[in-house]
């Protein structure tokens, strides 16, 4: 679980800084149907190809974004077109909830001030320039970190936490009367007034 999601947070990011993903603008409601998987050409499937399986669901704006990219795919030098082919396949495999955590890091990273976005790209291309060896090793540091801890073995107690006491109902306080009762005049009291 966590392995996906570190791949959608790093997908956020480079979409982030490479400016391919979700843009706020009144544009996106009004783009028009797209074609359907089966309508495309063969040269837009090819290039396609991982997202043919979401294809029809995508949104509408998303389809025009990406048939775009399928059409400047052509005029890309080899380099661009395994990253980007690179990134859809990473795309098409993750969740619905993997997908919306990667957009709302890319909003978030988006209004970034400009010192941060750079500190962010020096970051990911530290990340990328590291070997598979060392991009695993961080993954599991990283799952490591995140995975929930098992709960202590039966009678263990925990330093972090002392152990509870055992509830007790609580007890009623005594009532107590600070006026005296009040008291009948006696025959004396109304004799030796007189």
């Amino acid at each position: 679980m966590a392995k996906p999601r570190l791949a959608g947070v790093i997908l956020g990011c480079v979409l982030a800084t490479t400016g391919w993903a979700e843009t706020s603008s009144p544009s996106l409601i009004a783009t028009p149907p797209q074609p359907m998987w089966s309508e495309l050409t063969v040269p837009q499937k090819i290039v396609l190809a991982p997202l043919s399986d979401d294809w029809d669901s995508l949104e509408y704006f998303r389809q025009k974004k990406w048939l775009g990219i399928a059409a400047r795919f052509p005029s890309m030098s080899p380099e661009e077109r395994r990253r980007i082919q690179g990134q859809m396949q990473e795309w098409g495999k993750l969740t619905p909830e993997q997908r919306q955590l990667a957009r709302e890091n890319y909003k978030t990273a988006k209004q970034l001030p400009i010192e941060k976005k750079q500190a962010l790209k020096q970051k990911w291309e530290e990340y990328s320039s590291l070997s598979a060896e060392e991009k695993e090793k961080l993954k599991q540091e990283a799952a490591n970190r995140s995975a929930p801890r098992p709960p202590p073995p039966q009678g263990a107690t925990s330093l972090a936490t002392p152990p509870a006491a055992p509830l007790t109902p609580p007890t009623p306080f005594p009532t107590v009367d600070t006026a005296p009762p009040p008291s009948a005049p006696t025959v004396a009291d109304t004799t030796n007034k007189h």
